[in-house]
C-alpha cells in the first residue's frame, strides 16, 4: 500500500478520529463486503488510497472534504447480504443514497462531500461526479473493492 508524507499522515488520522468520535462509523465494523473485509477497513481504505492517489499526482484537492467524503462513502449500516432487510433494490444502485441520509444525519455536508458520497458509484450510477475529489474517490473505490475481491479469492485458493 501506498504512504502519505508525515504531514499527510498526521492530518489524515485526525480527521478520521473527529470523523469516529461524532458518528455510528463503528456500526459499520459488524458488515461486510467484498468477502470478508468489513464496511469499515474498506471504507478506511477507500479515504487512505484516495489521499495517496491526490498526492501523488499532485493534485489540488480539499483534503478535508476528500477524506471525510471518502470514509462516509459507504455509510449505509446494514448489512446487505440480509434477503429480509427492506432495501430490495441492488444494494450497488440503492446504498449511495442511504450512505448520503445517514451522513447528513450526523454530520453537515459540504457540497463536495455529498458529490463523493451520492456519485461514488458511478458508472452503475448514472450521474458522473461532478468534482475532482469525488472522481478520485471513485477511482480509489473501485480500486480498494478489487484489490480486496482478489486477495479474498487469493487465499481461497491457497
Amino acid at each position: 500500500m501506498r504512504q502519505l508524507s508525515a504531514k499527510k499522515e498526521r492530518f489524515f488520522w485526525k480527521e478520521i478520529e473527529e470523523i469516529c468520535a461524532a458518528s455510528r462509523i463503528e456500526q459499520s465494523k459488524q458488515y461486510y463486503q467484498h468477502g470478508m473485509t468489513s464496511v469499515y477497513s474498506h471504507s478506511l481504505s477507500v479515504a487512505y488510497e484516495s489521499c495517496c492517489l491526490a498526492e501523488r499526482f499532485h493534485l489540488q484537492v480539499d483534503y478535508h472534504a476528500l477524506i471525510r467524503g471518502a470514509f462516509l462513502h459507504d455509510y449505509f449500516l446494514y448489512d446487505w447480504h440480509d434477503r429480509e432487510h427492506k432495501h430490495k433494490r441492488p444494494h450497488g444502485f440503492y446504498h449511495p443514497g442511504v450512505a448520503l441520509q445517514n451522513a447528513m444525519e450526523d454530520f453537515t455536508l459540504s457540497k463536495i462531500e455529498k458529490d463523493i458520497i451520492k456519485k461514488h458509484m458511478f458508472p452503475l450510477t448514472v450521474v458522473p461526479p461532478s468534482c475532482l475529489e469525488a472522481w478520485i474517490v471513485c477511482l480509489a473505490d473501485k480500486v480498494c473493492s478489487t484489490r480486496e475481491t482478489v486477495q479474498r479469492r487469493k487465499e481461497a485458493v491457497l
